[in-house]
C-alpha cells in the first residue's frame, strides 16, 4: 500500500511539474521543434549545405576578383571556427581558381548555382513548417531561392573585408558587433523572404536576434573545437576526414536555424506581453491576403517525431 502511494505521489508530482513546463514559451518551442521533426529537418539542411551550397561559394569564388575570393574564405573561415592549419586546408579548395574556372566553366556555374537551390528550398521548408504555412511550389521559390544566395555571398565578401580592415586589437571587437548586427539582419531577411512575404516583417525579428545571436555564440564555440577536428580528421582519413568536419558543423549550424524558425510563430502567439510587444498591437502575425495557417497537430508529439520525415522533405 506504501508503494503504491509513493509511486501515485511521484506521478502526480511529474504531472504537475508538466502542466507547469506547458505554460513556459520554452516548453511551446520544444513542441513546434518537435512538430517540424527537426532532427531530420537539421540532418537534410546539414547534408544540403554541404553538397550543395558549400560547393557554389568555392565556385563562385573562383569567378570573382582575387580580393573578394580572399574576403569570402576569410569571412567563411570565420564562420566555420578555422584557424591555423585547419585553415589552411579549407583555404586550398579555394587556391586553385584558375582551374576551377577551366574545370567548371559558365555552363558548370549556371548549373552549381541551380543545384545550390535545393539547399534554400530545403530552409525555405523549415519556416513553412514553423509558421505552419500552406505549401507553394512555382517559379518564385527558385528566383528567391538565387536572390537569396547572391545576398549571402554578398554578405560574406562584406564582412571578409571588414575583418581584413579592422586589424586586431579593439578593431577586432568593433568588428564582431558589426558581423553580429549583419547576421541578425541577415536571417530576419532571410525569413520574410522565403515565406514568400506572407508574415510581417516586425513578428519575423525574433527568428533574425535568435538565429544570428545563436550562430555567432556557436562560431565561437566551434573556434574552440573545430580547428582540432579537421586537423585530427584530416590525418587520418584525408579530405574525407575534412569533410565529415564540415558536415558535423553545418549539422550544429543548421540546430541554431531551426530555434530561431520556431521560437518566431511561438512568440508571436503569445498572448501576454511578449507576445503583444512583438506584434505591434495588432491582433495577428500574417499580412492582409496570405492564406490562413495550417491547423496543429491533433495529438501529442514526442521525441520520436523529431526524427520522422515529413511528407514534404
Amino acid at each position: 500500500m506504501t508503494s503504491r502511494s509513493g509511486t501515485s505521489e511521484v506521478r502526480e508530482r511529474i504531472a504537475r511539474l508538466r502542466t507547469w513546463l506547458e505554460r513556459l514559451l520554452i516548453w511551446r518551442v520544444w513542441e513546434r521543434m518537435l512538430e517540424i521533426e527537426f532532427v531530420d529537418r537539421s540532418v537534410a539542411l546539414a547534408g544540403k549545405a554541404f553538397v550543395s551550397f558549400f560547393p557554389l561559394v568555392i565556385v563562385v569564388a573562383a569567378f570573382v576578383p582575387e580580393r573578394t575570393r580572399a574576403s569570402i574564405v576569410s569571412a567563411l573561415a570565420a564562420r566555420l571556427g578555422l584557424r591555423g592549419d585547419a585553415f589552411s586546408l579549407v583555404q586550398a579548395s579555394f587556391a586553385s581558381s584558375d582551374d576551377i574556372r577551366r574545370a567548371t566553366g559558365v555552363v558548370g556555374l549556371v548549373l552549381t548555382i541551380f543545384f545550390a537551390t535545393s539547399f534554400t528550398t530545403a530552409l525555405r521548408r523549415v519556416y513553412m513548417r514553423a509558421w505552419r504555412r500552406p505549401p507553394h511550389s512555382g517559379v518564385d521559390n527558385y528566383w528567391r531561392g538565387l536572390t537569396w544566395l547572391i545576398v549571402v555571398l554578398a554578405s560574406l565578401a562584406l564582412l571578409g573585408r571588414l575583418r581584413a580592415a579592422a586589424g586586431e586589437g579593439a578593431g577586432v571587437v568593433g568588428w564582431a558587433v558589426v558581423a553580429l548586427a549583419v547576421y541578425v539582419g541577415l536571417w530576419w531577411f532571410t525569413a520574410w523572404w522565403l515565406l514568400l512575404g506572407d508574415v510581417r516583417v516586425r513578428v519575423l525579428a525574433p527568428t533574425g536576434v535568435i538565429t544570428g545571436i545563436a550562430m555567432a555564440a556557436y562560431g565561437l564555440f566551434a573556434s574552440v573545437w573545430m580547428p582540432e577536428v579537421v586537423t585530427s580528421n584530416e590525418a587520418q582519413f584525408g579530405f574525407f576526414g575534412v569533410a565529415l568536419a564540415l558536415v558535423t558543423w553545418f549539422s550544429g549550424a543548421a540546430i541554431c536555424v531551426l530555434v530561431g524558425a520556431c521560437a518566431s510563430p511561438v512568440f508571436a502567439e503569445d498572448t501576454g506581453r511578449l507576445g503583444g510587444f512583438i506584434r505591434g498591437g495588432e491582433p495577428g502575425s500574417l499580412n492582409a491576403g496570405a492564406s490562413p495557417e495550417l491547423p496543429p497537430p491533433t495529438r501529442d508529439l514526442s521525441l520520436r517525431d523529431a526524427f520522422r520525415p515529413g511528407e514534404d522533405a
